[in-house]
């Protein structure tokens, strides 16, 4: 008589990092849904109109700080007698800015500041984001403005020209910066950096004196165009990319540049770029 063997039966386990694994996904799909009420309930774009008054104010510090979003600055159009005027998009939940004007003798500080936190910090890589905020922010051609432009993510867009200008300071947590500065300034300083995007900064013709430029990003492309005119000692570094500099510019050493000009120059400019990842460039305008 024969007899069927059916084989044995082993208990099948499910791996400890299998549990694990299914334990987070059903984790971080409570933590999502959370998120998403959350941004479903705030999520609304709104968008707040603010001035500040000219009286007699010549100069002015401008401060902005953008929890994240875009941020363009420039002059005001037509003859509008205001210090600035601003357009500001902010998220339903995260509150109105506020803008604060202290004005002592003709000397101004503005300040612009976002309410509230950013973007949510958790998000499914499927899920739709919510989109970058504007800020626009028009400044008066005829006031002498030292700006700070800060955004924790977003593209920063300074087109400065036409307008009288001391002092910039950009940056922004991975956006992109782009910076145009104006012809005939004097003793500039301009510092430019991002965590991961690209800069470009336009120097101005017929700048004079000394005048000190900075730009860097993390890991993008950074170039920054020079008046033909300019006399300037370049210092140009890259961790992975390139470095490309105008022939006109005699290589001193394996980081520096300098125009056959600069050393007897009385109106002249000292220029660092560099990036960890992306292409330095300096070039003629």
């Amino acid at each position: 008589m024969e007899t069927a063997n059916f084989g044995s039966h082993k208990k099948v386990r499910v791996p400890l990092v299998a549990s694990l694994i299914i334990v987070l996904v059903l984790l971080l799909s409570v933590i999502g849904g959370f998120v998403s009420l959350e941004n479903n309930a705030g999520s609304n774009v709104l968008t707040q109109n603010l001035s500040a008054p000219l009286d007699d104010v010549t100069t002015a510090k401008v401060d902005i700080n953008m929890v994240d979003g875009n941020l363009t600055i420039d002059q005001i159009k037509g003859i509008e007698q205001v210090m600035a005027n601003s357009t500001l998009q902010y998220l339903e939940y995260q509150g109105s800015p506020t803008q604060s004007v202290n004005m002592i003798n003709g000397q101004a500080t503005l300040t612009l500041r976002a309410s509230g936190r950013g973007q949510p910090w958790f998000r499914f890589p499927w899920a739709a984001y919510n989109g970058a905020t504007e800020w626009q922010v028009h400044l008066n051609p005829s006031v002498k403005s030292d700006i700070t432009a800060h955004t924790g993510g977003g593209n920063v867009e300074l087109n400065l020209s036409g307008m009288a200008i001391t002092h910039v300071a950009a940056d922004s947590g991975g956006g992109n910066l782009d910076i145009v500065l104006p012809d005939n300034a004097m003793n500039l300083n301009v510092t430019a950096k991002t965590g991961a995007g690209d800069v470009i900064v336009v120097i101005g013709s017929d700048i004079t004196g000394s005048n000190t430029f900075n730009a860097s990003s993390g890991a993008g492309n950074v170039v920054i165009r020079v008046p033909g005119s300019i006399a300037a000692r370049i210092h140009a570094t890259s961790g992975m990319g390139k470095v490309i500099v105008d022939s006109r510019f005699s290589k001193i050493n394996d980081t520096t540049y300098q125009s056959s000009n600069y050393d007897g120059a009385i109106d002249k400019a000292e220029i660092t770029i560099n990036s960890g990842a992306g292409n330095v460039s300096v070039n003629t305008k």
